[in-house]
């Protein structure tokens, strides 16, 4: 049983979801660990599920604490919102500990490092797999500096070190009074382990493509890079008929959401302010999570809940808050980006966008104004972007990020047994 620690919204589970599919046409049996409010969610892709039974309601966790963390958007604050996370860790650590149990290989995000040392205690492969290129390389700065420092070499380095530093200290200070309570002492060496993933049973995965941040040359070999992880859906989705109808009746719409971003106390104020930027900017809209707004024009259409894989490449654009999910979405949809992100490495993937020529400049959220927007969006339209964005659909469409990455942890058990041997 490989054992596949996550945790976050529904973006951030989705890619280990497509891992687990990958695997399983492998013959290789996988279970997802991550928050109980995902079971229905998983197990919808027929992929076997470990309830972590504490959320940050459960564990007392002030929910405008979890809002100040997501809208960190310099290292100072996200910092301090690692800081004040720590309690929340506390409660979950011993939930993943039991989840690693009777594995034979544990995957895990960046952010659950127990993963590693769990599988360390048990002998079995231990893989990281992470969003996001996070390993040190002194061609570009890591996602949390990206396009905010002016790079090279030292900085780039440096900035990996800060990346690291606060996935780790997220990690460290609950796992360390686990740890100890439960076995005495601390492992050794205990520290960082993202920078030990360089042997065939301790590799480590990346979600991207190299059309997008192309692998850096000193990398270790095992570092995989190889395409998005992306889900299959069960199911050929089907519209509602008013969806369908809102498609068939005009030109393509621009999608705007924000995701577990977005505050639903903010619809009124936001939506208002997005349905006038798409007003402005003559283009028809499709609002998601901002349902309940009223006295909508034709225009305009609200929705929850359908699959980018499916809506996104109806789009005329995708505007959203830059989450690596969302972003991977869009860039595979083939439309162009308008990305106004709030926090952490949103910013990075706004920008990169930018630079590839398929979105619009960056446009942080705390700084949207319907005149804003409508220039990014107009921006964004025009027929040059559009083909930049459709050529990189057809680049990243041709890549298989999830199987390549699931055969990687295929070999990974392979050496595991070979060494044992």
């Amino acid at each position: 049983m490989i054992t596949i620690l996550c945790s976050g919204s529904r973006g951030d589970v989705q890619p280990y979801i497509a891992l687990a599919q990958e695997l399983k046409k492998l013959g290789l049996s996988s279970r997802v660990a991550t928050s109980r409010s995902f079971e229905g969610f998983v197990r919808g892709y027929g992929i076997d599920f470990f309830s972590i039974d504490v959320d940050h309601e459960s564990a007392g966790v002030d929910p405008q604490m979890i809002k100040e963390a997501q809208k960190a958007d310099n290292i100072l604050k996200m910092a301090r919102s690692f800081r004040k996370l720590r309690e929340y860790g506390i409660h979950m650590v011993e939930n993943y500990h039991d989840a690693c149990m009777g594995s034979d290989a544990i995957v895990f995000h960046p952010g659950l490092t127990i993963g590693y040392f769990m599988a360390e205690k048990l002998g079995i492969p231990a893989i990281l797999a992470s969003p996001f290129p996070m390993h040190r390389t002194g061609s570009r700065p890591s996602v949390v500096l990206y396009g905010k420092v002016i790079p090279n070499a030292f900085i780039n380095r440096l900035s990996y070190r800060i990346l690291q530093g606060m996935l780790w200290m997220a990690s460290e200070s609950s796992l360390k009074p686990f740890w100890e309570s439960r076995y005495g002492r601390l492992p050794e060496p205990f520290g960082m382990p993202f920078e030990r993933h360089t042997d065939a049973r301790h590799p480590a995965l990346v979600s991207c493509s190299n059309h997008v941040f192309e692998r850096p040359g000193d990398w270790n070999p095992h570092i995989h890079q190889e395409g998005y992880w992306v889900v299959e859906e069960p199911t050929t989705y089907q519209p509602s008929p008013e969806l369908a109808a809102f498609l068939e009746k005009g030109e393509k719409p621009v999608y705007v959401g924000f995701g577990s971003m977005f505050d639903r106390a903010d619809t009124e104020k936001t939506g208002r302010t997005v349905i006038q930027a798409l007003t402005l900017a003559g283009t028809r809209g499709i609002l998601s999570g901002m349902s309940g707004l009223t006295d909508l024009p034709d225009s305009i259409l609200t929705l929850e809940n359908v699959p980018h894989t499916w809506l996104f490449p109806r789009m005329a654009a995708v505007c959203h808050h830059g989450g690596a999910g969302t972003s991977a979405a869009g860039f595979r949809a083939g439309v162009p980006s308008i990305i106004l992100p709030f926090a952490l490495d949103q910013f990075a993937w706004a920008q990169r966008s930018f630079e590839l020529g398929i979105g619009s400049r960056p446009l942080p959220f705390k700084k949207l104004k319907a005149k804003s927007l409508a220039d990014a969006i107009r921006f964004a339209t025009q027929p040059g972007i559009s083909a930049k964005a459709r050529a990189l659909g057809a680049q990243l469409a041709a890549e298989n990020g999830a199987r390549d990455c699931a055969q990687v942890i295929a070999r990974a058990m392979e050496a595991s047994v070979d060494g044992r041997n």
